[in-house]
Order: structure tokens, then sequence, then C-alpha cells
């Protein structure tokens, strides 16, 4: 299964200046249709109908989640029925909370780096009690709360160059770009080495997912309303002869109860000065993927200024704190903004109506949870692999006559695939940005907020050594 989620393919993910200019402005209608007055669908150049069909292709994109999460869990010992139940609660929860709240077209999920962080390393290699990893998880959400409140998080969105939020977008193409050919098996990773390589070009799956990808190209070039949508499901029925696409036994089943998860959370045991390590590593990591796949995604919708910065930013930060707090708190780990909304800008979302939509396909998925193993990595690795490629466009923004600023971005870029973490290749580039503009003499060029940045980066990067 997959991870890390059309104005115009020639827009590559850039931020607002150079993405696909929406339809002026048109004054709220005070005497309008509910749907206006609380999403002012027609003032950002959408409709309900757009809305509700990018939201679908938000939830089909992302409805992997509703399997692969509690999956994760399970192997850190968190029981599998009510570890799924409390996932969709909470992914019901925090979309529709972004899609009311902030009125931004996201869907809200656990992050597959952090559950695996949670999952792999702090119980099943380090011993912990899963119960003290949610208390981390925890910890890091009220970090966020902080931040939010005292309006940090929102100035280091801005402070970040303009150089780097392009790469942002760019690098954040390139990963969902991968993940597309990884889980469809058109590229693999060698055990020996841990290098990319070639997959079987003969298995289905592959051969399915290149077909989608033509077929999802055309149809976008066609304009034709729900692209996305009709792309995974070409690919999903073509896959059932294939052998690709697995039916289930049975696609109704009552969700199980989300009582031995929920609120089975050691708030206080996850205070131990050796724990501080994990806690750091959950903030820092998921603060920079909220904030890039933020920025990139809705830069992807036309919603971000001339200058790349998301008005109201503070919104989907306060949603984004509440989730990972309520999250931890119900039993699901690390939630942030999924990658795969992406799918949703690039189907026409531009306020948080489509997150509601997204919201109601988990919240029937509740009685349908076979159904999201219905659909094949095949099906969505399209989506991912078209938005991932289009939204590399955005680095021909970037300033490369200026080393300065060639470098650091293509760090962001290059890093972020390395490392396998878009949080990683944000920090990675800030760094470098602050350490070659300072070598160049270029200290006018740095922020003075990016120097304070520094400190916490630092230790970062100190936790990630073995």
């Amino acid at each position: 299964m997959p991870h890390p989620d059309v104005p115009d393919a020639t827009s590559g993910g850039a931020p607002a200046a150079t993405a696909a200019a929406p339809p002026p402005p048109e004054a709220p209608d005070p005497t309008g249709s509910f749907l206006e007055r609380r999403f002012r669908v027609r003032e950002r150049g959408s409709s309900p109908r757009t809305e509700a069909v990018a939201g679908l292709s938000m939830f089909v994109a992302a409805a992997y989640a509703a399997v692969v999460v509690p999956g994760q869990l399970a192997k850190a010992g968190v029981p599998l029925g009510p570890a799924t139940t409390a996932v969709l609660i909470s992914i019901v929860l925090a979309t529709l909370a972004m899609g009311v709240f902030a009125n931004l077209p996201f869907v809200l999920a656990p992050g597959l780096g952090g559950v695996a962080l949670l999952a792999v390393t702090i119980v099943g290699q380090d011993g912990v009690p899963w119960d003290s990893a949610l208390g981390m998880v925890f910890w890091s959400g009220v970090a966020f709360l902080v931040l939010t409140v005292l309006g940090i998080r929102d100035l280091i969105t801005r402070l970040m160059p303009m150089n780097l939020k392009y790469a942002i977008s760019g690098g954040l193409g390139l990963y969902i770009a991968l993940i597309g050919f990884r889980d469809s098996g058109l590229v693999i990773a060698k055990t020996s080495s841990a290098a990319l390589s070639v997959g079987d070009l003969s298995k289905p799956a592959g051969l399915l997912a290149l077909g989608g990808l033509v077929l999802l190209t055309a149809l976008v070039s066609r304009k034709v309303p729900g692209a996305f949508l009709i792309t995974i499901a070409v690919v999903t029925l073509v896959g059932i002869p294939c052998g690709v696409t697995e039916l289930p036994d049975h696609l109704f089943g009552a969700p199980a109860s989300p009582g031995p998860v929920a609120f089975h959370i050691d708030i206080l045991g996850a205070l131990r000065p050796e724990y501080f390590p994990y806690i750091f590593a959950f903030f820092v990591s998921e603060f920079f993927s909220m904030t890039g796949t933020l920025l990139a995604v809705a830069g992807r919708a036309g919603l971000t200024d001339k200058d790349g910065n998301l008005p109201g930013v503070r919104r989907p930060f306060y949603v984004d704190s509440a989730a990972v707090i309520g999250g931890a708190g119900l039993g699901a780990p690390s939630m942030t903004a999924y990658l795969e909304s992406s799918a949703g800008a690039d189907s026409g979302a531009r306020t948080g109506l489509a997150s509601v939509w997204a919201a109601g396909g988990f919240a029937v998925l509740l009685l349908f949870t076979p159904f999201a193993t219905l659909i094949p990595s095949a099906a969505t690795a399209p989506v991912l692999m078209y938005v991932g490629l289009t939204m590399l466009g955005a680095l021909r923004n970037v300033d490369f006559k200026d080393p300065t600023n060639a470098i650091p971005a293509a760090m962001t870029v290059a890093t972020t695939l390395f490392f396998g973490n878009f949080g990683t290749g944000i920090a990675v580039g800030l760094t470098a940005h602050v350490l070659v503009k300072a070598a160049a003499g270029k200290f006018k060029e740095i922020p003075w907020g990016l120097w304070i940045v520094l400190i916490p980066l630092g230790y970062y990067f100190y936790t990630l050594v073995p």
C-alpha cells in the first residue's frame, strides 16, 4: 500500500505566485446559500460539485491509512480492531475540523513516519510501553499548541526563504512520485545496498500503474472532471482479472469498540528524562512535515500569497495541534496533513468543503472497513506519480544562478529523497541556508529568527545519530 496524498499541469506545485491564477474573488453574498457563507466556495473560484469530487479524490487516495496505520500499531501490541476504529474516528474528526474551522482542503491522518517511529523503534526496538509512547506524541502536540498560541509556528513559516518554499514543493513532489513508483513495484530498494533499482516490469501491478498514469495525463489534458477518481476506478476494475485487485470476503463489518485503545495513554510516564529525545524527534519531524505539506499543497491550490505564505495559517496550525493531542488520546499517533491531499488540490479543491466530503468518506468507511483493502496500490500510484512529477516544476523558480540559493534548495530536495523523511529534508535546507549564506558573507539575507531555529535543529540532528 502507498504512503507519505488540476488547476494547470504547468504550475508545478509552485506557490501562488506561479500557480494557476483563480478567477477574481467575488464578494461573499450574505444572502447566499449556507455553503457559500460558510466555505466561500464561489469566492475561491470553485463550485460545490468540484469540491465534492476533489474531496472524494482525497479520500480514495488516503483510504489506505485505515489499513496500514492500524497494522503498524498492531506490531507494537495495540489491539488491531480497536486501533482501526480509533484511527478512523481520529481521521474523521481532524479532517472535519480542518474543513470547518480552517476552511482548507486537507486530509489529516496519522503520519506513517511517526507511526513507524512509535511502533518499530520506540516500542519494538527499545521496549517502551505503547501507552508511554502515545504520551510522548501527546507532549509533542502540546508543544505544537504552545508555539501556535505564541505565534512562533507561523513566524517560522514566514521566515522561510522563498527559494526554500519552492524547494519544499519540489521536494514534496519528488517524494510523492517516488512513493507512487515504489508502491506500484516499478522501483525497488536493493536489500544489499539499499539503492533504488528498476522493479520487475513484467508484473501486472507496475504495468497497470503506468497505464493509469497515461490515462490520467490524457484525462487531465482534456480537462475531464473527476480525472483522478476515474483513473483509480478504472485501474481497480482492470486489476480484478489481472490478480492485482483482491476482492475481500465481505465489504460490510461493524466497527470494533475503541475502548481497549482510547484514553489508554501514559501522559506522566512519558515525561521520563530518557524519553525527551523521542518527544523531540516527534516534534521536529512532524512540525516541518506539516508546515511543508501545508505550504506546498496550498500553493498547488492557489491559496498562498505572492511570498508563498498561507493567509490565516494559524487556524490550520491550531487544528493540527489539537489533532496531535486528541489523536494520541484516542490511540492514533502523529496526526498530520497527508501528502495525498495534493490529489484534491489538483482535482480543483479550494475550500474546506472538500475536507468535509473526505471526512464523510472515512466516516462511511467505519462500516465498510474491508473496502479500504479493495483499492490496490497500483490504482493510487498513478495519482501520486502524476501529482509528484508535476510539482517538480516549482524548482524552475529557484535562483540557481546564485549558489547560496541553489545549494540549500537542492539539498532540501535531495535529502528528502535520501532520508525518506520530508521533515528532515526541510530541516536540512533551513540549516544549509543559514550556513551557506553566512559563509558567503550574505548575513543580510539570513532572517534573524533562523539563527535561533538552528539551536533546536542542531539537537534534532544529534538525536538522529545511531
